[in-house]
């Protein structure tokens, strides 16, 4: 085998395990190539839910058609949780857990000039894992101006509907010496850099008396970095510390994005969840005073067992009065293994879709509310790849009156609203450096 193709499922540390685990192997000496020409075809996956599951034996088949005398290799979450089940579909050559991904190149060695046998399984203990694996990737979403940096793994909690500690294991940070190297490396290339976890908030706190904040107040002060946008960080670790430090710094986005789940007290606890809707409220609020024009999103659930129609009422009800700018609504997804799949009362598919519907509208309400409040604004944006687009630093779609090239952070004046973001208004003066209430700058892509 000579040549591999990565294909990752799921979220942005799943894509940055695929960035490491291909620079390994082109390090063993493979070059990447299509999927459908590649001898090697590794599926890097997600768990989160049976629709990820899905999509990856979909997957598997299709790889099976276009190029059939590929070997197949599953790693990730999905092979983390269930390494029987994908070793049982032909074609799968190798299942291997997160907990041994790091020895996928001597695995691919070790078979060179050999026909390993079918559905070979290495999984083993993830809670014994210590070795942090990840790497930049700069084509997050396949825009290649917003790099995304994962800087811890794993998590400590155990909510009742959560496969992900699981399959990732404990709480892991990198070591704050290897951020800043890669942050000041990055930011000779890009204006944005987005730092990234399964739970992002505990970033330190496995290796001693370090907290998030320690390791921004060392990136502001050791690189050049222009801007830092922080993934989802929980609510209980947007300590008033985090929060004034991300609204004091023009250099760290007013984006604050703290999963809630839910806002009815009875259904956070049975998930498990380690705060309550007053202390949530609290957090946002808080957030909302300190930074009035930054983006405040939520990850919402619905249709967890259980859920009556007065414990849903009561978390639209909770987020209607909260300063939320966008939502992220998930439906409940059963994972086997959780304390909530086993649970007697599960709500019918057809309700919990239904009460997505609703939130979803909900959260584009509030989030038409807030790019109309954006009208006459001078926001800063970094222009994307997309032709004509960009991203203002409050986490809003813009498009340019005309064309820039990608990679510059800028300001640019709201003219009006568009279908799905702002447009900006016509930008004679902006453009040119005329403008003077933001500086323009640019590096290669």
């Amino acid at each position: 085998m000579g040549t591999f193709h990565i294909q990752n499922f799921g979220c942005r540390a799943t894509q940055a395990d695929g960035a490491a685990l291909e620079a390994s192997l082109v390090g063993a000496g493979l070059e990447p190539a299509r999927r459908q020409d590649a001898e090697l075809v590794i599926l890097n996956t997600c768990t989160v839910t049976s629709a990820a599951d899905e999509d990856v034996r979909h997957t598997i088949h299709r790889v099976r058609r276009e190029n059939p005398g590929a070997r197949i290799l599953v790693t990730g979450c999905y092979a983390q949780r269930a390494p029987e089940e994908i070793a049982a579909m032909p074609g799968v050559t190798w299942v291997v857990g997160n907990s041994h991904k790091t020895q996928i190149p001597g695995i691919v060695a070790e078979a060179r000039g050999q026909t390993p046998y079918h559905g070979q399984i290495c999984v083993g203990d993830i809670f014994a894992q210590q070795e942090f694996l990840a790497a930049v990737v700069e084509d997050a979403a396949q825009d290649r101006t917003r790099p995304n940096l994962k800087i811890q793994d794993g998590c400590n909690n155990r909510c009742s509907f959560c496969i992900i500690p699981f399959v990732r294991g404990r709480s892991r940070s990198a070591q704050p010496d290897w951020v800043v190297e890669q942050v000041r490396g990055l930011a000779s290339r890009y204006r944005e850099v987005v730092l990234s976890g399964i739970n992002l908030g505990r970033w330190g706190r496995d290796l001693g008396r370090f907290r998030l904040c320690d390791l921004l107040r060392r990136l502001l002060d050791e690189t050049e970095v222009e801007r830092l946008r922080l993934s989802s960080v929980e609510p209980m670790d947007f300590s008033d510390d985090l929060l004034g430090l991300i609204a004091s710094s023009p250099r760290i986005a007013k984006h604050v994005h703290a999963p809630l789940q839910t806002g009815s007290d009875a259904v956070l606890r049975r998930m498990h969840r380690k705060y309550r809707p007053p202390h949530y409220a609290d957090r946002i609020r808080k957030a909302r005073e300190l930074m009035p024009d930054a983006a405040i999103g939520a990850d919402v659930m619905v249709g967890f067992p259980g859920e009556t129609e007065q414990e849903f009422e009561e978390n639209c009800c909770f987020i209607d009065g909260l300063p939320f700018t966008y939502l992220h609504v998930f439906t409940y997804s059963e994972r086997p293994g959780t304390p909530a799949a086993a649970a007697a009362d599960h709500v019918p598919m057809p309700v919990r879709k239904e009460r997505n519907r609703i939130l979803r509208e909900i959260g584009a309400r509030k989030n038409l509310e807030f790019r109309r409040r954006m009208l006459g604004k001078t926001l800063s944006v970094v222009t994307l790849e997309q032709n004509g687009m960009a991203l203002s630093g409050n986490f809003l779609k813009v498009e340019l009156a005309s064309r820039r090239d990608p990679n510059r952070l800028i300001g640019v004046e709201i003219g009006s609203v568009s279908e799905a973001g702002l447009r900006e208004k016509n930008a004679l003066g902006i453009l040119g450096g005329a403008f003077t209430g933001a500086r323009e700058s640019s590096l290669p892509a």
